[in-house]
């Protein structure tokens, strides 16, 4: 078993509750934690054992271009949901960060987890 970590990935998305959010795009920026079996890539150094990346990046970027959630906990539901179906980890550790949301913090963040059923 392992652990494969993508932090910071930027992802435009249309997302939040009030009138002047569902205008323009917002960049949230997301760590994303997979649990895998990474033995296989630990004995061949070959990419068709473990879990591309790349293709986990864009994934995730691709349900930010298609969603219109209003909340993070919705947008992260159909990241983990997808990134679940289409890869074989068996969790998935989700933060996800909205800066210059309020104007009193630097960001907001939500932080989740769901196993694989």
């Amino acid at each position: 078993m392992g652990k494969i970590y993508i932090t910071g990935l930027a992802v435009d998305t249309l997302i939040g509750v009030y009138d002047w959010e569902r205008e323009r795009l917002t960049t949230l920026l997301l760590d994303v934690e997979l649990d895998a079996n990474l033995d296989a890539a630990m004995q061949s150094d070959n990419v068709d054992d473990t879990i591309n990346y790349a293709d986990v990046a864009d994934c995730i970027t691709e349900v930010g271009k298609n969603s219109r959630f209003m909340l993070l906990e919705a947008f992260g539901g159909a990241v983990m949901n997808k990134v679940l179906a289409m890869f074989p980890a068996h969790a998935i550790s989700l933060k996800i960060v909205k800066p210059n949301i309020l104007p009193n913090a630097q960001t907001v963040a939500v932080a989740m987890y769901q196993e694989k059923s």
